[in-house]
């Protein structure tokens, strides 16, 4: 009982007690694939707000301020909010920040984002059973000029970004120029304002499970970067 209190002290000590990480999972995904991020979070002594959201039903526009609406009712009185997404996640919070932005926004760490879009919206998305599968946010998800990736531009907050070089779906892989995770290529997941960037082995589906990338993730909330190579 005496050691159980003493770990808790430690940690108290460790992690402000009121700031608080949110978790964002992506296109199609629910809460569950964020559930051993945010166990080990947790254990570090951050307070976790896992979300879900119907990521397949609205557009990016809408599912952000869906997004934003939970995080305010749910973190009244924490100094500072920050979040740890997979892909279109990380979208969800670059367009809260242009739109509806989280006033105590800490640092943000992005998994796997398509931040300048993937080609594997590009060459699908006239597919109707990519549209039934995705809904019309993964519709948003381009390359081109228009999409919301690219009309979102740079980002003014403090953001570190992990993207993967490891593909379990070689389809699409041949869609994607160049290093890719599956589903976004290494050079897509960079954004103009970010703080750190790494690339690690890891495909997109299982990014988020990695015991190296949530170790980076640690870090960066932490420190504001990432471990040295």
């Amino acid at each position: 009982m005496l050691r159980i209190i003493f770990i808790s002290l430690v940690m108290m000590l460790l992690v402000p007690a009121d700031e608080v990480v949110v978790l964002l999972h992506g296109l199609a995904r629910s809460s569950k694939s964020m559930a051993k991020m945010g166990k080990s979070l947790e254990k570090e002594g951050y307070e976790v707000l896992n979300l879900d959201y119907p990521s397949r039903k609205h557009s990016v526009a809408k599912l952000a301020r869906l997004v934003h609406d939970q995080v305010a009712a749910k973190t009244k009185g924490a100094k500072k909010v920050h979040f740890v997404t997979h892909s279109m996640g990380g979208i969800l919070v670059r367009h809260m920040q242009a739109s509806h932005p989280v006033k105590n926004l800490g640092r943000v760490v992005m998994l796997s984002p398509p931040n300048q879009g993937s080609e594997v919206v590009d060459k699908l998305g006239g597919l109707k059973v990519f549209r039934w599968i995705n809904g019309p946010a993964g519709l948003e998800l381009g390359t081109r000029k228009k999409s919301v990736p690219q009309v979102l531009g740079s980002v003014d907050f403090d953001l570190g970004v992990i993207t993967g070089d490891r593909s379990i779906n070689w389809i699409l892989s041949s869609m994607i120029p160049g290093e890719d995770d599956g589903k976004v290529s290494t050079t897509s997941a960079k954004i103009k304002g970010m703080k750190d960037f790494k690339v690690v082995h890891a495909s997109h589906p299982f990014i988020m499970k990695k015991k190296k990338v949530i170790g980076e993730v640690l870090t960066f909330l932490k420190t504001g970067k990432f471990n040295d190579a």
